[in-house]
């Protein structure tokens, strides 16, 4: 492992290729290069399920999953150019992906989380991290374990009764450890498990009291890792790492560079939130960061997309903290202005709001059913048509795939953020008013082609192909509702259909407010709860 990561000793990024967006190898190699140019020193790949395990065929199959001989190719890349590669698994929840497959019914107690306490599931576990002993050269392996929160409830019931859920969760830790110990592994883990044990389920709690005896119980070589992309509080930040200095000294530290939230990335957001965390961590001496980079619901934005605050992320690190030095080092080094870039970062997902996913909610938004028409301020159609004609005008370079996909999008939604709303208004003043409005109908279509055929470029340039299928499914819904609508339109004016039943149904809060909340609406990102309050596969 090389030194040079600026105030800490590890500075890496964390690729999340579970959820579809499986990076092509060759992608994965030009990412280590261009992060360990700007002074990061290592790179973790997440990867659930996608990579070959031999002795189960099944594990990752039609997912994109690397071979063996791939992430071997990757790591010697990688250590040519003195970027430590550490495997990123998951060894007791969110394995959804092999739950769907008759031969892994034994292996799991409820939901994605393997079943404790039996002989099958540690001979997957002993698979899976000696698949990664033989592909990797580092012996830093993160083995996952956070969010397991239904762990015992299931199978592990049935055969066993109720059971003390932190014994049950040291006794699997012990034996994982066990087996990582076997393979020279030191282990990290994701920290949250033990915060919510001991929390009665919450995670951030800076002040928590922490029982030295859970302290004792943590195993030799694994190590805690606080993750925390939610705040741009330094308080919180510098409380969690003070209370997990009480429970194991020497906790990583996760960041997050947003890119799971949809289409657009939130760039803004990243920096916020930052600043404060590192800041935090040189405080604490905290001595390995790193910044993840989940693809939650599908793996819908570019990785490239979030160029900024990666950039911006180094440069914290190295000390340098003048945003105007960082724009002039960012431009010298991409050929493309810093806040030309930034306006990848949609109307609607900035830090002075929060988190928040407009861009996708308006896309996926029904234009009858209208269950986002609540959040709607009356300024999108304006806000994303000036968005789109800056993108198209602003000077890309390399980044032509981001650029083009991210003004198509611009350009669809100039037409659609107020579409069901703007429908159900001229529904009712007569079918004069609606005859203007199916006309967008019209209009919308080409661009939402344009829109998948951008997606599908940028898609295909960074990402495998298996996995796109899910974009075919949602953008190609977006296209078929659209259509269908519009022919609901022109039947109705034409005097075929009497009424339109969805437009006459009186509209609700989608967050079940007393009236329309006209604000954003940061609960909701997942593509199935936003097209439709039907039945999504459930």
């Amino acid at each position: 492992m090389t030194q040079n990561a600026g105030t800490f000793r590890r500075l890496g990024t964390m690729i999340d290729c579970s959820r579809n967006a499986v990076m092509r190898p060759e992608e994965v190699c030009r990412w280590a290069k261009e992060t360990r140019e700007l002074g990061y020193n290592m790179l973790m790949l997440y990867t659930e399920d996608v990579y070959e395990i031999e002795g189960y065929p099944y594990f990752g199959y039609g997912r994109g999953r690397y071979t063996r001989e791939e992430l071997k190719r990757i790591d010697a890349y990688c250590q040519s150019i003195g970027m430590e590669l550490i495997p990123c698994i998951q060894t007791l929840a969110h394995l959804d992906g092999i739950v769907r497959w008759k031969t892994f019914k034994p292996y799991i107690d409820t939901e994605d989380i393997l079943l404790i306490d039996d002989d099958r599931t540690y001979a997957l576990i002993d698979a899976m991290l000696r698949t990664c002993a033989e592909c990797f050269t580092s012996r830093v392996i993160n083995i996952g374990m956070d969010e397991a929160h239904m762990v015992g409830h299931g199978k592990y019931y049935d055969l066993h009764g109720d059971s003390n859920r932190f014994e049950l969760l040291m006794h699997h830790l012990e034996r994982v450890a066990e087996i990582g110990r076997k393979y020279g592994f030191t282990m990290l883990m994701w920290s949250d498990m033990f915060f919510r044990l001991a929390t009665g389920g919450v995670y951030c709690v800076p002040d928590a009291k922490i029982d030295p005896l859970v302290s004792e119980r943590i195993p030799d070589g694994v190590e805690l890792v606080y993750w925390d992309y939610y705040s741009t509080d330094f308080s919180r930040y510098d409380g969690m790492l003070a209370a997990h200095d009480r429970l194991k000294p020497g906790a990583w530290f996760a960041g997050g560079l947003w890119t799971w939230y949809g289409p657009a990335p939130h760039n803004r957001y990243t920096i916020e939130t930052t600043i404060p965390a590192f800041d935090a961590c040189r405080k604490r001496g905290v001595k390995d960061v790193f910044m993840t980079i989940w693809g939650d619901d599908g793996g819908e934005c570019s990785r490239w997309a979030i160029l900024p605050s990666l950039y911006y992320t180094a440069m914290l690190a190295k000390g340098v903290t003048d945003p105007d030095e960082i724009k002039a080092g960012f431009l010298k080094r991409y050929g493309v202005s810093f806040d030309d870039f930034m306006l990848l970062d949609l109307p609607g997902t900035g830090s002075d709001i929060g988190r928040c996913a407009p861009d996708k909610q308006l896309l996926f938004n029904d234009p009858f059913l209208g269950l986002y028409d609540s959040t709607l301020m009356g300024s999108e159609a304006a806000s994303y048509r000036a968005a789109a004609e800056k993108l198209e005008a602003a000077d890309c370079g390399a980044y032509r795939l981001q650029f083009e996909t991210i003004a198509a999008l611009a350009r669809v939604l100039e037409l659609k953020a107020d579409l069901g709303q703007r429908t159900r208004a001229a529904y009712a003043d007569g079918k004069k008013a609606l005859k203007a409005v199916a006309d967008d109908y019209d209009a919308l279509l080409p661009r939402l082609e344009r829109l998948y055929e951008a997606t599908r470029a940028q898609w295909l340039a960074e990402n495998r192909p298996q996995g796109f299928e899910v974009q075919d499914i949602r953008l190609g819904g977006v296209i078929r509702r659209v259509d269908d609508c519009r022919r609901t339109l022109r039947a109705y004016l034409a005097g075929e259909l009497e009424r339109i039943e969805e437009l006459e149904q009186p509209q609700l809060d989608v967050e079940c407010g007393d009236t329309f909340a006209r604000q954003p609406c940061r609960k909701f990102h997942r593509w199935r709860h936003i097209v439709s309050p039907g039945s999504i596969g459930m």
